[in-house]
């Protein structure tokens, strides 16, 4: 069953998923009880539940290939990169990886936007960066 979500729920995913990889990156607690900690406090009208779920599980289970995408864009270990930083690349990543429904462009956007509200002052140019060069990797025809 396809769910139409409006843009804003999609984005509001994001954030929880972002969110979550990051509790994960710094915890390293069960993903069931962060997912089921998220999903509990999530209003299932204006965010797209089934997206979250989904961006979460596919990058901590596909974790090593998105890491391995990751690495020759950036100039430091994956560790080194800032925790909030390294959750936005590592959901946006797999969305170029996996969701080539979602033009480039928009999974640049969205994790631009993420390091704007989430990220360090400057934090928005290093994604910028590196996810132009991950998208040119993936995604060479687009």
């Amino acid at each position: 069953m396809e769910h139409t979500f409006k843009p804003a729920a999609r984005r509001k995913a994001r954030e929880y998923a972002m969110q979550a990889i990051y509790q994960w990156q710094m915890t390293g607690n069960a993903l069931n009880e962060i997912e089921a900690q998220y999903i509990s406090t999530m209003n299932s009208k204006k965010v797209d539940t089934v997206y979250f779920q989904e961006l979460f599980h596919g990058v901590l289970t596909d974790l090593d290939d998105i890491d391995g995408v990751v690495s020759p864009a950036v100039d430091r270990k994956m560790e080194e990169i800032d925790p909030v930083e390294r959750a936005i690349i590592r959901l946006s990543a797999f969305e170029l990886k996996n969701r080539i429904d979602i033009p480039r462009r928009v999974v640049i956007n969205e994790g631009i936007e993420l390091a704007k509200t989430f990220g360090a002052t400057d934090g928005h140019k290093f994604i910028n960066g590196v996810l132009d060069k991950i998208s040119k990797e993936l995604r060479p025809h687009e």
